[in-house]
């Protein structure tokens, strides 16, 4: 009679003990799911902040390019996300990183519209000196604007500098390292999009038209 006693109470903590290990591993999976998603609405936002939803016709996050490109967007596997409408190219907005900052690495939002012109620029992470470096960000002041409707004529290639270095860009009282920076990065972005925008579109394309018969595939198996 003891020995059943004691089997009952073994199986009935390993339940409860299992149970409760799969109700962590849920809760787990779950919380996974709600970060990755609450990420995903982030960045979703913050390129329809660069290039408003209502001027292109697909999902910028559904087929994101991985571009190699460390000379022009400072790393060696970087993001690019393609905008289109009505079948051709509208915009392309590259994830850009400067290694270089004041305080250490910066990374960018650069959105550039078919022509060649930044749509604008945002600065998404950083480790600026707050009252300083900051100022980057647009919750702190609107320096960035200041790359709205640029171009790489416009202002010309002598002037793509701070006005410290006698170009058009306004830097920062006591910081001119992190504006000189950005600059530099912007323009290395609009030097990409120049050389390979043709490239990228026809790799976007490809690729799409690649994933297609893989989703029909899938539900015709289904």
């Amino acid at each position: 009679m003891e020995y059943k006693n004691i089997l009952a109470s073994g199986l009935i903590l390993g339940f409860f003990g299992i149970l409760g290990a799969l109700l962590v591993s849920g809760t787990e999976q779950q919380t996974r799911d709600i970060i990755i998603h609450n990420e995903r609405m982030a960045l979703l936002n913050q390129l329809y902040e660069l290039v408003p939803q209502s001027e292109i016709d697909n999902d910028f996050l559904q087929h994101p390019l991985t571009l190699n490109a460390p000379e022009f967007l400072g790393i060696s596997d970087t993001t690019a996300y393609v905008g289109m409408r009505q079948g051709k190219l509208a915009a392309v907005v590259f994830e850009a990183t400067i290694p270089n900052g004041y305080a250490g690495p910066i990374l960018m939002l650069v959105a550039v519209d078919s022509k060649g012109t930044l749509k604008g620029v945002r600065v998404v992470s950083h480790s600026e000196t707050p009252g300083l470096g900051d100022k980057v960000e647009l919750e702190r002041s609107d320096w960035v604007l200041g790359f709205n409707g640029k171009s790489l004529t416009n202002p010309s290639e002598s002037q793509w500098k701070v006005k410290k270095d006698g170009g058009v860009f306004d830097q920062f009282t006591g910081a001119t390292i992190t504006p000189r920076a950005i600059v530099n990065s912007v323009r290395k972005a609009l030097l990409y999009f120049d050389q390979e925008h043709q490239v990228l579109f026809k790799r976007y394309i490809k690729e799409t038209q690649e994933e297609t018969p893989k989703k029909a595939d899938i539900e015709t198996q289904t």
